[in-house]
């Protein structure tokens, strides 16, 4: 069970705005946090954030999820003072009309909703049609563009409106969980660590960034970082809800553990010690396997200097991509508890060459 300070640090943490390139508030609260147990916490020039335990040590892990999460951005204010938008990462178009959202600015927050036609004054042909980003537009109440203007600015950041929930038992649902949960895992795990005695590893938690645009921080973390191992941390799909095929994805359900993936950018090797660790610890895990990409930092950092080995290590989420993102928060536990156990059991002598 999460402890009562590591649950309000999560909420605070996935409550705080930051879309892919806008991630420093949301930074700021996951350094203030991870600052009280690592050794040492800094950040860099990308924007990710590093929190270190047992610096020293060998060989030298690196956990990593990304912080950032899908928005919009500002494109333009016509002369009655709307705004119109543009995506930060993949968002379906048509869960966006009438949704509450928060516009980051210089002054502050800026509350808005999305607007669209009702559907009183559709014709029958444009009730059929999907919803399309650039026929959509934000309504703050303004007058006019001189308005809306003093309040926003051409560039601001955009995200949905709602907060950390639970919904029952250990059933959580949020904005951003994709991948917030991932660098609160990778915090957590690091809290675990700072308490190992026995602890031979360098470990190096990170928060990422632009992970939804271009995995950016991932890359640039794993190559100053020079990580020996990568354990990469973020959501996966869940298809434990109607409509999804298990045939075509898989089968992943909430509450049956982690999700440990096989397959492109895993190390085969580093895949078998997650497994063999889980196993040890009696952490249950569920088998995920990637044909081709994984969509996540473990495709950026794999590729870093002359190569590191990766493994994957996921959280089930129904709804990815979405304002009401649900986990399950003993998936979460869990997935710290095995990402702690992994770099306990590391020693200089593991070989992860293929």
């Amino acid at each position: 069970m999460l402890q009562e300070k590591s649950l309000d640090f999560l909420k605070r943490f996935v409550d705080t705005p930051s879309p892919s390139g806008f991630e420093r508030p949301a930074q700021e609260v996951w350094r203030e946090y991870v600052s009280e147990f690592a050794d040492r916490v800094e950040s860099d020039v990308q924007g990710n954030s590093i929190g270190i335990v047992n610096e020293r040590g060998n060989p030298r892990v690196m956990l990593i999820g990304h912080c950032d999460e899908i928005g919009f951005m500002v494109r333009y204010v016509n002369d009655h003072g709307f705004i119109y938008f543009g995506a930060i990462g993949g968002i379906d178009p048509n869960i966006v009309p009438a949704k509450r959202v928060i516009i980051s600015t210089a002054k502050g927050p800026v509350k808005g909703v999305v607007g669209r036609i009702a559907i009183h004054m559709m014709d029958k042909d444009d009730e059929k049609k999907s919803v399309k980003m650039h026929d959509l537009w934000v309504d703050i109440g303004a007058k006019n563009k001189k308005e809306a203007l003093k309040r926003v600015a051409i560039g601001d950041p955009i995200v949905f409106d709602c907060e950390f929930e639970m919904l029952s038992g250990k059933f959580a649902v949020a904005r951003g969980f994709d991948d917030k949960m991932g660098a609160f895992a990778v915090a957590e795990a690091l809290k675990m660590l700072s308490k190992k005695k026995r602890l031979k590893a360098a470990v190096y938690g990170v928060a990422s960034v632009q992970e939804e645009i271009s995995f950016a921080g991932a890359a640039t973390s794993a190559f100053s970082i020079k990580p020996d191992v990568v354990i990469a941390v973020d959501v996966g799909n869940a298809t434990d809800t109607p409509a999804v095929s298990k045939e075509k994805y898989g089968e992943i359900k909430l509450g049956e553990g982690p999700i440990i993936d096989k397959g492109s950018s895993v190390s085969p090797a580093v895949e078998e010690m997650l497994k063999r660790v889980a196993r040890k610890n009696k952490i249950p895990f569920q088998p995920c396997a990637s044909p081709s990409w994984t969509g996540t930092d473990a495709d950026a950092a794999f590729k870093s200097r002359g190569g590191v080995a990766c493994g994957l290590v996921s959280v089930p989420n129904r709804y990815m991509h979405t304002p009401v993102e649900v986990i399950h928060l003993g998936d979460l536990e869990q997935c710290a508890r095995l990402m702690a156990a992994f770099a306990t059991e590391l020693t200089a002598k593991v070989d992860f060459k293929r």
